[in-house]
């Protein structure tokens, strides 16, 4: 189940989602509808297909490293001129992340903050009340040719 808060900017975005594999992927969905809305997919491909790797690492990270039973974790886009900033929440605020120094080649997990560093042009992590984390990032937009 996911609630959509209300907000009166037409750029953000903030929604509620269960804190399962289900909503990870319902996540990455509004994620992309939103990105089109907003019309980063024509006019800035590399920072769209980028902007959604992020979202996915972001919320795999939060319902597996920051799920509490019972709680949800919360999906924040927002576009402000040329910036456009993804943040994910999550109620472990004990569980800052952090980038590996050299993922082990056969490890299984671990890559997903070294991606979101290669992809984003700023990323990082602040505590939240009562106990909770926000993870975020922030991608540079192309600025628009003036003709």
């Amino acid at each position: 189940m996911k609630t959509e808060i209300p907000l009166t900017d037409p750029r953000r975005l903030a929604i509620v989602l269960a804190a399962t594999p289900r909503g990870a992927a319902t996540c990455r969905r509004l994620a992309r509808r939103q990105l089109i809305a907003w019309g980063l997919d024509s006019t800035a491909d590399e920072p769209y297909h980028s902007a959604l790797l992020i979202v996915a690492e972001l919320a795999a990270n939060a319902v597996t490293h920051g799920r509490v039973a019972g709680r949800r974790f919360e999906l924040g886009l927002a576009l402000t001129g040329p910036v456009l900033r993804i943040e994910v929440s999550d109620c472990r605020g004990d569980r800052l992340p952090a980038l590996p120094a050299v993922p082990c080649a056969d490890s299984q997990s671990g890559r997903g903050l070294v991606l979101i560093d290669a992809l984003a042009d700023r990323w990082g992590a602040l505590p939240r009340h009562p106990g909770a984390k926000t993870v975020w990032a922030e991608l540079d937009l192309p600025l628009p040719d003036a003709c």
